[in-house]
């Protein structure tokens, strides 16, 4: 029978959640779940340098948001912590002095300049940058003879200098390496911290995870990652190495580009359960031809199978379109909650009907930064272009809107105040159209572009004169008339 599951997310406190980060928490978060397994949350801070004060509460308050709750972590703790890396430091340096014993490190004494050198012959002689191995030949003597006079060392792993090396990843499958292509790479810098590969081995090893989820540019170190893992004589994680996900067919998403962070996608009025839902997809194709998944339904349908070896293009049309799916699913309460503060941002009139303008924004709006200015028009109308009552779809022009106002204006002039609703002007204006014997749209576009002064609206020109009630209906049908006569 396989262990329990255990994946691990752990992000490094930077600055705000990149999309390809909270892409990479979501995979492994629903690795564990669907497994019935266990999800844990390290903070990779060693990096002091980029560390950014009040990032590891952007990654709490993220996660939180976006329903990824962890099992174990730094705030709640757990049976294999700390689970903050700089709080582990004592552990990794004992480790790697293990490898050096059975001989699978060695001390390494040259200095930053002797490394610079031999690089720069190196480039000159047209051959890979990596280090020449000068230290691992030095004698047992040598060492300790260094070691005691207190010369500054770092500890680096001894890769064999020949045959290869053997990885399998989930989507990839097996991966061979030559030996002598890889570099002896640093496990314990000199001033005593690990790498961050190092690190990321004993911790993974020690926290019993058993499928790590990372960006596939790290495949290029999973060759020296399992070598380290059969030196300790350790089982390796089952390896998912993830594509890119690019703004565009040449360049990736990135943070230095000012690239949109879930904070942002936020404040631009999306949806979290939408974020969620469109970053599955990147990268991941479902059974079938549905899309639209909840968090709930995502642990049930998910597979790695289903990931992609081709990086996935950021679409922000395609957000927006499960974003107002989203919006289409709310229920009328819930939507009116969530846009009465965007429409009461140009919307400050109290006589209109407001249930009425939030029933005609729901299946039309997209995003929630959209709708003040597309009710913009309800506390005023707006100058525009008599331009605008030219429609070919609707086979109208200045002339035809003209007669269709004529027409409109002594029929919405009849109907009473206290049965001026969406029903009656509907039933009154149908009658009408069949009464003339024309097409909806010669009567109707008309009337929106009067009542609206806009090209595009949240509904139609019944609904907004529902909206706006009787008398400013009829004053802007009158200007309207004016203005084309």
């Amino acid at each position: 029978m396989d262990k329990k599951v255990r994946t691990r997310f752990a992000p490094s406190p930077t600055g705000y959640m990149h999309i390809g980060n909270l892409r990479t928490a979501l995979y492994t978060y629903l690795i564990a779940k669907q497994n019935d397994g266990t999800f844990i949350l390290r903070i990779e801070d060693t990096d002091q340098e980029r560390y950014v004060e009040g990032a590891t509460e952007v990654i709490y308050n993220t996660l939180r948001q976006t329903g990824l709750i962890w099992d174990e972590g730094p705030d709640i703790g757990g049976p294999v912590g700390p689970y903050i890396q700089s709080e582990r430091m004592g552990i990794f340096k004992d480790y790697a002095l293990q490898l050096v014993e059975s001989g699978h490190a060695y001390y390494c004494f040259c200095t930053k300049e002797e490394l610079e050198e031999m690089h720069k012959i190196q480039q000159v002689s047209g051959q890979p940058t990596k280090y020449n191995g000068h230290c691992r030949k030095l004698s047992k003597e040598e060492v300790e003879k260094r070691l005691a006079e207190g010369v500054p060392y770092v500890i680096r792993q001894k890769i064999p200098e020949e045959g290869t090396t053997t990885f399998h990843d989930e989507l990839y499958g097996d991966i061979t390496v030559e030996n002598s292509t890889l570099d002896d790479q640093v496990l314990i810098k000199a001033d005593g911290m690990p790498t961050y590969n190092f690190a990321n081995v004993v911790d993974d090893h020690l926290m019993g995870i058993t499928h790590v989820v990372r960006g596939n540019e790290y495949l290029s170190s999973a060759p020296k990652y399992n070598l380290l893992y059969e030196a300790f004589g350790w089982e390796p994680p089952k390896y998912i190495h993830v594509e890119h996900i690019m703004k565009d067919a040449q360049h990736k998403l990135a943070k230095r580009d000012g690239d949109a962070s879930f904070q942002d996608l936020l404040d631009k009025g999306y949806m979290v359960e939408a974020i969620i839902n469109y970053i599955a997809l990147l990268g991941w194709a479902p059974k079938g031809e549905n899309e639209i998944f909840s968090l709930e339904e995502l642990k049930k349908e998910f597979s790695i199978s289903g990931l992609s070896k081709s990086p996935a293009i950021f679409d922000p049309m395609k957000l927006k379109a499960i974003n107002a799916e989203y919006i289409r699913r709310m229920s009328f309460d819930d939507f009116k909650a969530a846009a009465l503060p965007y429409i009461r941002q140009t919307v400050k009139r109290e006589d209109i009907d407001i249930d009425v303008l939030v029933r005609t924004l729901q299946p039309r709006a997209e995003v929630f930064v959209d709708i003040p200015e597309q009710v913009d028009f309800v506390d005023a109308l707006p100058e525009y272009d008599n331009a605008l009552y030219v429609h070919k779809k609707m086979k109208t022009n200045e002339e035809t809107a003209l007669s269709a106002l004529n027409e409109i204006l002594p029929v919405l002039e009849a109907i009473p105040e206290n049965e001026w609703n969406e029903e009656k002007i509907h039933e009154e204006l149908f009658a009408l159209i069949e009464k003339l014997g024309v097409k909806n749209g010669w009567l109707l576009w008309p009337l929106r572009v009067a009542v609206s002064g806009k090209q595009f609206t949240p509904g139609g020109g019944i609904e907004l004169c529902a909206v706006i009630g009787k008398a400013d209906s009829i004053e802007r049908i009158k200007k309207g008339i004016a203005k084309l006569s």
